[in-house]
């Protein structure tokens, strides 16, 4: 057990819906604070002002909840550490950038965009990778005050000294930067607003975080943030770069590999159960072997140890395997209101008929359950309970449309004209009578009269069907499909 007390953080800017990358890193820190009893805050980083909207900051906090992924401090929450919003901590970074300036670890930069174009030109074309000179960092106080008074705009730029930065990444390990690599680091631009390398140390280092858990894109970041940790004389916090998320041809996962947001895998139907699993899974492993997860033993399980350095691939047909799992084990009444949802938020049914047919719904929706993978399947999967039945399988249509099968259809409708109750149980002992008697085998009825009913090749138990749509849709059904055959036979 760590003395110190264990602060992680995750830090999304409210530009965009929650990407699952972000969810991902999210999700290590909330497991890694849960796991060592520490604390998880939610920080927004809303400096990018032409960006941020608060619908995406609502949406991320809406996300984050979803997945079950509750914070200690943050927004709603609060916490003595805030504000927690960066555009509230504006006074801080000023502060912070003073002490900078007054210990001759910073100083401000006149340089303009075309003085600086012109220099990284000629060195690039001398064959040397572009460092800026650090020119500026030879004027005197009152030389930068003067300018100032003239109205010149300057950055305020970092004085990195030569050496080297030396960290240990708990994923990465010992990891060495020279300072020639590095820039003196602006901290803040010409307009005003402050670099994210600035305000995140000066916010990781004021909230007391212990460990920066974060994607691996950041590691060419951490020696920069450990320079400036070291200039305003703060304690170093641990870091442990996770990898990337790749899609499945190893680019960056993004919109056009399918989906990408927390929100639309939730739109499509999946569960956070699903999410949470899955995601622990893409740079984690606890063995190796084992990846069905609930929430407490991901908990109890997670370790940064186990977390790998190789990039990890996002399989789509793993997680809806994975999501098939956790649905077979909802109850009854907890799938109906998901896919009750679903089909009214997608207008496949309006409220009035969810209200007047509720035992219907539920009825049908109990049938093609076993058949989900994701709620989103589940208007395709009751097409036939919600509409007629007018198209049917191509391969199957050839196979069954045929005279020779006809009368399988005109016994088909005297049974059920026949029987009172359709309960499943006897109601198939019937046909397999009728399929004894009639010389064929009890297949050669159950599918022609499954197509002529629903339309398809598979299907939930077709009795079980017959008895959910009722005895007159089955038979209108079945003169439909008759009459395509013999077009006289009313």
């Amino acid at each position: 057990m760590q003395n110190n007390p264990i602060r992680v953080r995750f830090a999304p800017s409210p530009t965009g819906f929650l990407h699952v990358g972000g969810a991902r890193t999210a999700l290590f820190n909330w497991l890694f604070a849960r796991h060592s009893g520490g604390t998880f805050i939610l920080r927004i980083e809303d400096t990018d002002r032409e960006r941020s909207k608060p619908e995406y900051e609502e949406a991320i906090l809406r996300d984050l909840r979803w997945l079950g992924l509750d914070w200690d401090e943050g927004p709603v929450k609060g916490g003595e550490k805030g504000p927690y919003f960066q555009t509230q901590r504006r006074s801080l970074y000023q502060e912070q950038l003073q002490k900078l300036l007054s210990t001759g670890n910073a100083y401000h930069c006149f340089c303009t965009p075309d003085e600086l174009a012109a220099d990284r030109e000629s060195q690039v074309a001398a064959g040397k990778i572009y460092r800026y000179s650090g020119k500026c960092s030879w004027l005197t106080a009152d030389e930068a005050d003067q300018k100032t008074k003239n109205g010149e705009l300057s950055a305020i730029r970092l004085k990195v000294k030569e050496g080297v930065t030396t960290f240990t990444d708990i994923v990465r390990g010992q990891v060495t930067v020279n300072h020639d690599e590095i820039d003196d680091l602006v901290l803040v631009r010409r307009d005003g607003e402050p670099t994210y390398n600035f305000v995140a140390v000066v916010d990781d280092a004021l909230m007391e975080i212990s460990h920066v858990i974060r994607g691996d894109d950041h590691l060419p970041n951490t020696p920069k943030q450990i320079l400036i940790y070291n200039a305003l004389g703060f304690k170093i916090p641990q870091f442990a770069h996770i990898p990337l998320i790749l899609g499945p041809d190893r680019s960056p996962l993004s919109k056009r590999h399918g989906a990408s947001s927390v929100s639309e895998f939730k739109r499509q139907g999946y569960l956070p159960e699903t999410m949470m699993n899955y995601l622990a899974l893409l740079g984690w492993s606890f063995d190796g072997k084992t990846e069905i997860f609930n929430r407490e033993e991901l908990i109890k399980k997670f370790g940064l140890e186990r977390v790998v350095k190789s990039a990890a691939a996002f399989d789509y047909e793993k997680l809806q395997w994975l999501n098939g799992h956790y649905l077979r084990a909802v109850d009854d009444e907890k799938m109906f209101h998901l896919c009750r949802d679903y089909l009214v938020e997608n207008k496949i049914v309006s409220p009035e008929y969810v209200e007047s047919q509720e035992a219907y719904l539920r009825r049908a929706a109990g049938l093609v359950r076993g058949n989900l993978k994701i709620i989103s399947e589940v208007g395709e999967q009751l097409t036939y309970f919600l509409n007629d039945v007018y198209s049917y399988d191509p391969q199957a249509l050839i196979k069954f449309k045929t005279a020779e099968n006809a009368p399988i259809f005109e016994q088909a409708i005297k049974v059920l004209k026949e029987t009172d109750s359709l309960a499943p149980a006897p109601l198939e002992e019937r046909f397999r009578k009728e399929a004894t008697g009639m010389g064929r085998k009890f297949g050669e009825l159950v599918h022609p009269i499954r197509l002529a009913i629903t339309g398809r090749t598979h299907s939930p138990n077709l009795f079980e069907i017959m008895e959910a749509l009722g005895k007159d849709r089955c038979i209108d059904r079945l003169h439909r499909f008759l009459n395509s055959i013999q077009p006289t036979n009313a």
